[in-house]
């Protein structure tokens, strides 16, 4: 078992990326009144395509790193990881690591809600290709809702669209139309959409412009902030565990200055950034 601060400290945020700041902006919206402490694994993004066993090595150390720092929970704000990596975690590893400390993901939230917002039982997902691939969406949702369909969709270039700030740009439209139209093709009584990767809020005009309007897209962000809040709710132990300053941290594996020019894109302000090392 490591050695780990025992004194209350900040929420942990992970992303492999910076499509988790969506995710960081939903819940400090809610929850101002905590302390943060966001982390992303720049320099070893994007996860979408790596196997089980290397999100999995990647996430464990990002989230005992987080721990080491005084975070006594962490939120898995990556889809890639919530589903390759957060059932290790918490069925392997906690109990070694500390079995009083908690890793949350983002995908239980959105499936809890989703049987409320669609109103036929016919769910499309957007989300990388390791999310799609592990059927985590689909499981989830079948424990809570039998009766819905998902349909996944793979949009394998709609992260460095967001990334490289051309998600307003005209030619980001021939890849949302595109995958629009594989979705609906697949399933054309579709009336729920989950954006299931944290970046495509970011596409969300994109989206809109070619998803009937009929159709309710669900971004992430609010309902694991509600979800969040509902859970310390419940668990007071955690909460004290919590402290309340109303600060947040920011810590990349990549050059700080690249992560705070992106990190506009998602937050619109200027943050301060340090760099850490997380392993090979």
């Amino acid at each position: 078992m490591l050695s780990l601060p025992e004194n209350p400290g900040p929420i942990g945020v992970f992303d492999s990326g910076y499509g988790g700041l969506t995710i960081l902006n939903g819940i400090r919206k809610l929850l101002p009144q905590y302390d943060y402490m966001y982390l992303g694994d720049n320099a070893r993004a994007p996860y979408g395509t790596r196997s089980f066993d290397v999100v999995y090595q990647f996430t464990r150390q990002a989230v005992v790193k987080l721990f080491e720092m005084g975070c006594h929970l962490v939120i898995l704000g990556c889809n890639t990881a919530s589903a390759k990596a957060l059932r290790s975690i918490q069925q392997r590893d906690l109990a070694g690591l500390d079995p009083e400390r908690r890793v949350l993901g983002v995908i239980r939230p959105t499936a809890e809600i989703i049987g409320t917002l669609t109103r036929n039982n016919h769910v499309g997902l957007f989300a990388t290709e390791g999310t799609v691939r592990s059927h985590s969406y689909d499981l989830e949702i079948k424990k809570l809702w039998p009766e819905i369909k998902v349909t996944g969709e793979a949009c394998p270039f709609w992260v460095p669209l967001v990334e490289y700030n051309e998600a307003d740009s005209p030619g980001a439209d021939y890849f949302v139309k595109k995958r629009v139209d594989e979705l609906m093709q697949k399933d054309p009584d579709i009336d729920t959409i989950i954006l299931g990767c944290t970046h495509y809020p970011i596409l969300m005009p994109k989206i809109q412009k070619y998803v009937d309007p009929s159709i309710k897209i669900v971004a992430q962000g609010e309902y694991v902030a509600g979800s969040l809040k509902d859970y310390l709710a419940r668990h007071p132990e955690m909460e004290r565990k919590c402290t309340q300053g109303g600060s947040c941290n920011y810590f990349t594996t990549e050059n700080p200055n690249k992560f705070k020019e992106s990190a506009r894109i998602f937050l619109h302000e200027d943050v301060n950034v340090q760099h850490i090392d997380l392993g090979d």
